[in-house]
């Protein structure tokens, strides 16, 4: 499961990284906002929600909400992109402070996902979605090449972008050698691998590795893993959506624990 540091370090190195956040966006639906209510690291500039949809979210937040304002569907269909299923809930968020490797602790059995732009926000909440069941410690992207947070990851992701720690690092490759200095191994699944990954030994710390929809692992991500590994699969099929891919490589992982 996840852990973070110190929780009185860490609480005073989010607060300053908090100044550097910039922006806001909005998140919409039962799940996505009732998950950012009760995040303290949190700031909602505005939360809209119909007196229909009141009763489904937390009586007492933990998150810093400025503004709560009561209102008909038709002024969060304003704010929002056109057809989005919005339950009759939208909040206005800033981002959450951001992370890094270092802020987190790492148990013996660690199971950490790394996505190498992965672009699609809907895949990458899938993937934050399926890391929360099976106990992912963290999702790791590269800075760039990796959607933003905002409302569709929000949507996907269910409330769990506020639960699964998501650590955006400029380059990938060194983020994978710090993991394996910390003595995680890493295993890419690539349709090439050798191994299926049934085969491969998952105990202890592990970080499975995802490549971008279409073109898979890059070049240099794939030689710093330790091992590929592919997903078998009946003939004729090319491959799995990535976030199907990655929920069952972590049950994979999961199922081999003792």
């Amino acid at each position: 499961m996840h852990k973070r540091k110190n929780p009185k370090s860490s609480s005073r190195n989010r607060q300053a990284r908090r100044q550097k956040s910039t922006g806001t966006y909005w998140i919409f639906g039962v799940h996505a906002v009732s998950a950012a209510m009760m995040n303290p690291d949190r700031r909602i500039d505005r939360l809209l929600v119909t007196e229909q949809a009141t009763p489904s979210l937390p009586a007492t937040p933990a998150a810093d909400v400025v503004r709560r304002e009561t209102v008909e569907r038709k002024t969060i269909d304003a704010v929002l992109p056109d057809n989005v299923v919005h339950q009759g809930i939208a909040a206005c968020v800033h981002p959450l402070p951001p992370l890094s490797l270092t802020d987190l602790h790492f148990d013996d059995d660690a199971l950490v996902v790394v996505l190498d732009q992965v672009q699609d926000p809907r895949n990458t909440g899938a993937v934050l979605r399926s890391a929360a069941a099976f106990g992912v410690t963290a999702v790791v992207v590269p800075d760039r090449g990796s959607p933003e947070s905002g409302g569709a990851l929000a949507k996907a992701a269910a409330g769990t972008m506020e639960t699964v720690p998501v650590v955006r690092e400029t380059n990938l490759v060194r983020a994978l050698t710090g993991l394996k200095d910390v003595g995680f191994w890493c295993i890419g699944l690539d349709g090439t691998g050798q191994s299926s990954i049934a085969e491969i030994n998952m105990a202890g710390k592990t970080a499975l590795v995802l490549g971008g929809e279409g073109r898979g692992l890059r070049r240099l991500t794939r030689d710093t893993c330790d091992v590929l590994a592919r997903i078998p699969m009946a003939d004729g099929v090319e491959s799995l959506n990535l976030s199907n891919a990655a929920a069952i490589a972590l049950y994979e992982a999961r199922r081999k624990d003792p």
